[in-house]
């Protein structure tokens, strides 16, 4: 178990606010996510600078549920490709986890950055992420939202290891999950879709690996806009259909193992579907299968084109954030 993390509190025996700021110097608001704000949390012994997520309870019960879902699963797991846990609190009024710095910022963005990008990058990130994944799977969590957004590299020097992040919508596997839930295009389905039931299994199974290698995900409405019923709709019906094809030209220069493993991992019956454990030593990941050629011009012009609305919102917050990031002495600036 993680070190330093207190229990979720039960009645009204909460953390005071004191106990916090004791503790961390927690700083401005640098980010607003789905179910949450993000800030960075000092520690006033060591100087130390964390992430640290605060929830608002009268933000209602789904922020509520995500919050204490999050905590319940990060106090179970330990993994390097991970985003370790540091220490959780509850007020009255709020809930805050803190949480080991990414500060390399993500893959989506870094995918951009690149100079060249090729198979073979993609495969070790990709390697990675199948490693935390498949720790999870062992523990019968599974992750529902896995996504370009949600990978972080951990060190902004380094790009070797990669960490993945946001639990809230995790659920431990018990057969079936019956609620939809993240990003239309990254979800799957089996069988049973029809009565609303997915195998649980399907959420992780590394849709974004098609974004990573073509910059599309595998299944995709251009013709409505983006979060509307509709489109939504449209996307879901494809899932259920198992439909998903390797479009020219995006595909083209893509090799035939990184092909063979996207099948694999897209199979609809999860008796033949391949485990995130058996993927890591799928020639692809394990052996020479991914190509060196430079995918960095076709990938990145669907990336910029389907994920460009998103980026623009993003990009406004981040720049705050990596500045902030960069000057040790701002967590301790503002209040929570």
């Amino acid at each position: 178990m993680p070190f330093g993390c207190l229990a979720l509190r039960e009645g009204r025996n909460y953390n005071s606010l004191s106990e916090i700021t004791d503790k961390y110097e927690i700083g401005q608001v640098l980010r607003a996510k789905e179910f949450c704000e993000l800030c960075l949390a000092k520690d006033r012994q060591t100087d130390k600078v964390f992430g640290c997520k605060k929830f608002i309870k009268k933000d209602g019960r789904k922020v509520r549920k995500a919050a204490k879902n999050e905590i319940m699963i990060l106090k179970m797991i330990n993994h390097p490709n991970i985003l370790q846990l540091i220490d959780t609190f509850e007020t009255k009024k709020e809930y805050f986890i803190i949480q080991e710095l990414a500060t390399g910022g993500d893959v989506f963005d870094w995918i951009l950055d690149q100079g060249n990008y090729t198979e073979r990058d993609a495969s070790q990130v990709i390697k990675q992420v199948l490693e935390a994944v498949a720790y999870l799977h062992s523990l019968n969590i599974v992750h529902r939202n896995l996504k370009l957004e949600n990978l972080m590299y951990y060190n902004h020097n380094n790009h070797n290891k990669v960490v993945l992040r946001d639990f809230y919508l995790s659920c431990f596997e018990n057969g079936s999950v019956t609620e939809p839930c993240g990003t239309p295009e990254y979800l799957g389905r089996d069988d049973e879709m029809k009565q609303a039931v997915l195998d649980p299994l399907w959420f992780d199974r590394c849709v974004f690996l098609c974004c990573s290698l073509s910059g599309n995900p595998p299944y995709y409405d251009e013709t409505e806009e983006e979060n509307t019923d509709l489109h939504n709709r449209f996307i879901f019906c494809k899932i259920v259909a198992g439909e998903f094809e390797f479009d020219s030209p995006y595909w083209d220069d893509i090799s035939p193992a990184a092909k063979e493993l996207v099948c694999q991992l897209m199979e609809v019956d999860q008796l033949l579907r391949i485990s995130a454990q058996d993927a890591l030593c799928h020639e692809w990941i394990a052996g020479d299968g991914a190509s060196e050629k430079n995918l960095k011009d076709g990938v990145c012009a669907q990336i910029e084109k389907n994920f460009a609305k998103a980026k623009w919102r993003k990009a406004i917050r981040v720049a705050t954030f990596m500045q902030r990031l960069r000057t040790p002495d701002s967590a301790g600036r503002g209040g929570s």
